[in-house]
């Protein structure tokens, strides 16, 4: 078969739409532009058809592929020829490479291949070598469709009689090309359908054909802009519905997608004639419709389809002298002068201007130019539509160049007769220049099959023995020209001698069909029922040849080798028919039925005649395919299926049907089964199954047994049936399953399972564990407590819910509030816990909360309420007061801390000195108490010694003064002092030394009060109550006199051991003295003076007159009181009254001079004057006032009072004192202070480091009379810094600034505590010493 002509790239050459006719003759063929109805552009095709003799009907299942006409179109120029006779052209449609046959036609595939642009050449076909001329119509699609069916060779189809080819020249224009072969020299085109190279052998599936269509669409012709309709009708007598039928351009294309404006379908249905009409309307044409189309009609298994062909033509152009610059320019309205491709009317509308006629020939510079000139030259001339201007220039002719080289090319095209010989000729130009020759781009070396031969100027390149690999593109290049031409070698059809004859035989008999040829070595191909039969390595058939002869064998027969066979050759088709029928069916040895134990093997055998029939085995109609448990296999008669371990599942009825036969062998299988019970399925550790309370329980649990055992559920002696609403078990196929809804606690246990059958018994036990939370555990106990603390003890809950307590939570709340708070989030192991940082004083509960794997228990109740009492401190300040021969008496001060529990008393203890005493302390109870065995420890009993303290008083006492009583003399003791509150004991108070118990004599020392150093005023009336320590031992004897006289009985004496004390009730005038106080121990005094005074009101002034009058002012002039009520005078108040109203008002006060003017009185009046005393009591009870008035006589000379201008206080701030740099100790309040005297008052702002500090807790600002203070509350490093106080008011502002500097601070543990950032505590840490560096310099240089 020949193999498809190869381009110069490798690519094969294409297929196009079959064309068929048969006109024996010859006949000459001459195409003029005039009479052409196709417009030529550069192109020339040259078709070759290979015709057969005559058209032999063939089947449609038989129908031999189609062989390809092959067309080589050559750009060149037109070839000008007049058409002397014509026939008719017959197309015919194509379906995926099938065509529907009929008996009076045969038919043609044509492939189109587009070939490089050579030299024009003015050589025509020679007219012998076409034996008749046609109207062919090439239009290839431009659709993508059209791309891929283009890509689809098929094999050209055999010739009948040894016929020469014939060459036919078509012009083609070169715009009908698919927009994807444009500019492309070797891209390839095709008319029609056919498939691709890789699926030319593959057999194709298509629904079997049949004959729907009564009338089918005809191709047709119209020119651009017109308006055509296809119409298929088919007839519906035998149609139960409407078929359905699909529209296609190309070979993929669906027109149903693609209706609108210029495609349309319509269905209509005549109801008499009973015919179903489809139409497909094209309207308005245009150049890329044209192409092939294909109609398919399918009603369930049957299927018609039928190809057409649609060409669409260009309107003849006018002449060339137009306008190119209007014809291709873009409008902005659309106007008369807009050129024919414009579609810019459309547009906005924009204001035409008129252009000038042009004054040069465009397309004579366009022909001329270079393609890449084309751009430049349209925007010169003002053309807008290039791609219009490109489309026509496409169109024109170019000028014919002269060849240098050649002054003959070679032909477009030769042919060749397989094994005969072919002669290509050039004629050079230049003798001279180097010739050399190419096939598909590989040049030629001279060989016996390639004869170079020269005779003058021409080269000759002699092809001997021309075979298929030989058809290929040629070429010759002479220097930097080349010439091209095609080579097609024709291969002579294979007739078939001898025909083949049919054969009737059995199964596994050995086939061969025998036929002879006319050609030895012919490629023949043998069909099975239509369809190629496969001969690889694998294939049961095989093929043989020997010289002309061939056969097809078939070595072991089967039945569906029946069927018609055929040998295809180039020359025509043998078919005979191969009838294989079965042998009879003989049963030697039937299938028996069987029964086996589980697990036990399991044969079946039989023997049927002929021994070498297949079968099938099937088990209950199922069949069965052999695997790892099933073992199939057949050996002459016997058929056997084995099964090494038989399963429940193998039980049923077996059946053997042979293949090809109706008779069949059955047994019937039965498999015995004791009952097991597969708690493996459960997949729990000791086949116990836990759960949690509430949730539902179901426990699948497989079972097995032949036939199916009869299964109890037991608890106990306690039968679970299957109709319980709660717990209820049931049982099924497989498996048996206990259901519990809601699980509780009284469901743990055992549950038993029995299965009994025929086989036997088998019982197994399931452990049910039901878990739940804990229950809640008792009531917590506190056991201790203190100022923020408390410890806490507890029982474990009585049941654990089934799982290990894993720990408990513990919570609290006041006992006001309801809020409780979590204590601990990581639970509790022990049932001991100690809560922390209660609020001291406030009473509070706490309970418990239990904590397994399944949950949290409910809370405990909650204990009794507690209070947070903190201890005291120690007392303080612990010294010996007194000490005696048989007493000490000790003094302290009440503990710095008391906390909310109070104070309740004090505790005394004294320990004498040597004083031991022994303890025994019983460490059995806390071996066993602690969970320790102590039988290791034959006698746990702790003894030690220590010093015995004896209790001094046996009631709490609230002094801070406490005698001991009772002591031997010359003892040595040590006494310590417990605070009590209701907390408990405090740490004791501890003295230092031991005190000896021993009368001491201590000379007397009066220890007067500063305030009686000097002089003790009193006023008469107030109690007078002196109180003046001393020191001494023993006692002193005290003595009070008075002026050097014993003191009268109205003054109270009381002496204790330390301090004497004087009483006067009501002091009086007489009191007042020098007092004289001796306090005597032994032969040892000590004295003290007391100097007191009783004062009392002054007397009245003495002779008060009126020294003078003038003007309206009085001089006044008095005399000292007798009575200065025993203190200094200290002032006089001057009073005035009129005589006319007699009420006095205070003139002047505390005056302190005996003479005065009274300024400022009333002319005219009359007054009179009188005058108080004053001392450090007060004013004298009475006045003196003058005997005689003064009167205020008016005066013509007035006094006129001088106008003063008021001071302007108000001023910008000012420091009067600024901020100094201080150094700070971390942990101690920081004060910066500084005064700004300002008026309007100002506002004073405080910085740090330039921000302003607003509302922050660590500073305090205060500002007093302009004294303006920050106080830095337990600075830390990080307060240190620039601080800056600003004052601020309407007249200005000023500012003053200090550095702080916070020495001591934190560690590097103390702030990571703090979680203060690495990086701070990095700067912080060489801050500090670069601080203590810089100060250890200053100290070294003083």
């Amino acid at each position: 078969m020949p193999e498809p002509t190869k381009k110069d790239d490798g690519q094969p050459e294409e297929n196009v739409a079959p064309v068929s006719g048969d006109a024996p003759s010859e006949n000459s063929v001459e195409i003029t532009p005039k009479e052409a109805k196709v417009a030529t552009k550069d192109t020339e095709v040259i078709v070759t058809v290979t015709e057969p003799e005559a058209a032999v009907p063939i089947p449609a299942a038989e129908a031999p592929q189609p062989q390809p006409i092959i067309i080589v179109v050559t750009e060149i120029e037109p070839v000008e020829g007049e058409v002397t006779d014509t026939g008719p052209i017959v197309t015919e449609p194509v379906e995926n490479g099938h065509n529907e046959p009929e008996p009076t036609r045969a038919e043609k595939l044509v492939e189109v291949t587009e070939v490089k642009e050579e030299e024009p050449s003015t050589s025509k076909v020679p007219a012998s070598s076409l034996k008749k001329s046609a109207k062919t119509i090439v239009t290839p699609l431009k659709d993508k469709d059209d791309d891929v069916t283009a890509s689809t060779p098929s094999p050209p189809p055999p010739a009948e009689n040894g016929s020469t080819p014939k060459k036919l020249s078509i012009d083609l224009p070169n715009d009908s090309d698919p927009e994807s072969t444009r500019g492309r020299k070797d891209s390839v085109w095709s008319l029609g359908d056919g498939l691709p190279p890789e699926d030319i052998d593959k057999q194709i599936d298509t629904p079997p054909l049949s004959t729907l269509l009564i009338e089918r669409p005809q191709g047709g012709s119209i020119t651009v802009g017109g308006d055509i309709s296809f119409v298929a009708k088919v007839e519906a007598k035998d149609l139960l519905r409407k078929p359905t039928i699909k529209w296609f351009k190309g070979k993929w294309m669906d027109l149903a997608s693609k209706t609108g404006k210029h495609l349309q379908l319509k269905e209509s249905f005549d109801r008499f004639s009973k015919i179903h009409t489809f139409e497909m309307h094209i309207i308005k044409a245009k150049e890329n419709y044209a192409g092939n189309y294909r109609c398919e009609v399918t009603y369930k298994d049957k299927f018609d389809s039928c190809s057409f062909d649609l060409e669409v033509k260009e309107i003849p152009e006018g002449s060339q002298s137009i306008d190119i610059r209007s014809a291709f320019k873009r409008s902005s309205e659309g106007q008369d002068d807009a050129g024919e491709l414009d579609f810019s009317g459309l547009l906005k509308h924009r204001e035409h201007k008129q252009e000038e006629t042009p004054d040069v020939d465009v397309w004579e510079i366009l022909k001329k130019a270079r393609p890449d000139e084309y751009e430049k030259i349209a925007f010169t001339y003002g053309i807008t539509d290039l791609r219009g201007l490109l489309k026509r220039l496409k169109k024109t002719k170019k000028e014919e160049k002269k060849s240098e080289a050649f002054a003959k090319r070679l032909d477009p095209a030769y042919q060749a007769d397989k094994g005969g010989k072919i002669r290509l000729i050039v004629d050079l130009a230049d003798p001279t220049v180097e010739l050399k020759w190419y096939k598909n781009g590989q040049e030629i070396r001279p060989t016996p099959k390639y004869i170079f031969e020269h005779k003058g100027t021409q080269r000759i390149m002699v092809i001997n023995n021309c075979q298929m690999s030989d058809d290929a593109a040629y070429s010759v290049t002479a220097g930097e020209e080349k010439c091209t031409t095609e080579l097609f070698v024709k291969e002579l059809p294979v007739n078939i001698v001898k025909e083949l004859e049919p054969v009737k035989t059995t199964v596994n008999e050995r086939i061969e069909l025998e036929c002879e040829v006319s050609e030895e070595g012919a490629k023949i191909k043998w069909m099975k029922n239509g369809v190629e039969v496969p001969t690889g390595v694998r294939s049961r058939y095989r093929v043989k040849s020997e010289g002309t002869k061939h056969w097809l064998i078939i070595d072991d027969a089967s039945k569906d080798d029946t069927g018609t066979y055929s040998l295809m050759a180039t020359g025509g088709t043998s078919q005979a028919h191969v009838q294989v029928d079965l042998k009879p069916l003989k049963i030697l040895m039937d299938l028996q039925s069987v029964t086996v134990l589980l697990g036990q093997p399991l044969k079946l055998n039989c023997e049927i005649y002929p021994g070498n029939v297949p079968g099938r085995w099937y088990k209950n109609g199922q069949l069965i395919q052999p695997n790892d448990h099933i073992n199939i296999f057949h050996k002459t008669k016997n058929h056997n299926l084995d099964i090494e371990s038989s399963t429940i599942h193998d039980a049923g009825d077996y059946t053997f049907v042979p293949e090809g036969y109706t008779q069949t062998l059955s047994a019937k299988v039965h498999i015995i089964d004791p009952p097991k019970v597969h708690l493996e399925a459960l997949n729990v550790q000791d086949n116990t199954v836990t759960i949690v309370a509430g949730n539902k329980l179901r426990l699948e649990i497989p079972i097995s047994g032949e036939p199916a055992p009869r299964v109890v559920w037991m608890k106990g002696e306690r039968v679970i049936l299957d109709t319980g609403s709660r717990v209820r078990a049931e049982t099924f196929a497989d498996h048996t399953s206990l259901t519990i809804d809601v699980t509780e606690r009284e469901d743990t246990g055992n549950y038993k399972i029995v299965l009994q059958n025929e086989a036997g018994e088998d019982t197994a036990c399931v452990k049910v564990k039901v878990v739940d939370i804990p229950d809640p555990p008792e009531a917590p106990l506190v056991t201790d407590v203190g100022g923020d603390w408390c410890t806490m003890t507890w029982e474990p809950p009585r049941y654990d819910g089934g799982s290990p307590i894993l720990g408990y939570f513990i919570e609290r709340k006041k006992k006001q509030s309801s809020r409780w708070m979590r204590l601990n989030f990581d639970l509790c192991k022990e049932t001991t816990f100690e809560p922390k940082k209660m609020i001291e004083g406030v009473p509070y509960e706490v309970r418990i909360f239990a904590v397994n794997a399944i949950g949290v228990s409910k809370p405990s109740e909650p204990s009794k309420s507690f209070i947070p009492l903190a201890v005291t401190s120690e007392p303080t300040m612990l010294v010996v007061d007194d000490v005696t021969d048989n007493t000490v008496t000790m003094k302290w001060r009440p503990p710095d801390t008391i906390g909310a529990a109070g104070l309740d008393g004090y505790q005394i203890e004294y320990c004498i000195e040597g004083s031991k005493t022994t303890h025994i302390y019983d460490l059995r109870k806390w071996f066993s108490t602690g969970g320790c065995s102590c039988h290791f420890v034959p006698y746990a009993i702790l003894y030690f010694t220590a010093d015995e303290w004896i209790p001094a008083n046996k009631e709490l006492t609230e002094k801070t003064r406490y005698t001991i009583t009772g002591l031997p003399v010359e003892a040595k003791i040590l006494v310590r002092v417990k605070a009590i509150n209701a907390a408990g004991a405090s740490a004791p108070r501890t003295t230092q030394h031991s005190i000896l118990v021993k009368e001491v004599i201590e000379p007397p020392k009066i220890r007067i009060p500063r305030h009686l150093k000097q002089t003790y005023i009193r006023k008469v009336g107030e109690v007078v109550n002196l109180v003046v320590p001393f020191v001494g031992k023993p006692r002193p004897k005290v003595n009070w006199l008075k002026e050097g006289q014993p003191i009268e009985q109205t003054i109270s004496i009381r002496n204790s051991d330390c301090d004497s004390i004087m009483f006067i009730r009501k002091a009086e005038r007489k009191h007042s003295g020098k007092y004289e106080l001796s306090v005597q121990v032994e032969n040892h005094i000590d004295t003290a003076m007391l100097d007191i005074q009783i004062v009392d009101l002054p007397g009245p002034p003495q002779a008060v007159k009126i020294e003078e009058v003038w003007g309206n002012n009085v001089a006044l002039d008095w005399s000292p009181p007798k009575d200065s009520g025993n203190a200094p005078i200290t002032g006089y108040t001057i009073q005035k009254a009129d005589k006319k109203t007699m009420e006095w008002y205070t003139c002047v006060e505390h005056y302190h001079r005996t003479c005065i003017t009274i300024s400022d009185l009333v002319v005219g009046n009359e007054y009179f004057f009188r005058i108080y005393s004053e001392n450090m009591v007060g004013l004298s009870e009475n006045a003196t006032a003058t005997k005689d008035s003064a009167l205020i006589v008016k005066e013509g000379l007035q006094l006129k009072n001088p106008q003063y201008n008021d001071r302007d206080f108000t001023e910008p701030p000012t420091f009067t004192q600024p901020l100094i740099n201080t150094f700070a100790i971390a942990g101690y309040n920081a004060t910066l202070n500084c005064s700004v005297r300002a008026n309007p008052r100002p506002k004073v702002i405080w910085m740090k480091n330039k921000i302003t500090i607003i509302d922050d807790p660590r500073y305090r600002m205060f500002s007093n009379q302009g004294v303006c203070t920050l106080e830095i509350r337990k600075p830390s490093p990080f307060d240190g810094g620039v601080y800056t106080c600003k004052a601020v008011n309407d007249l200005g502002e000023a500012h003053v600034d200090c550095k702080l500097e916070v020495k001591g601070g934190f560690t590097f543990f103390e702030l990571m505590k703090r979680g203060v950032p690495l990086h701070l505590i990095d700067k912080y840490m060489n801050e500090s010493k670069t601080s203590e560096k810089s100060e250890s310099e200053k100290k070294g240089s003083n």
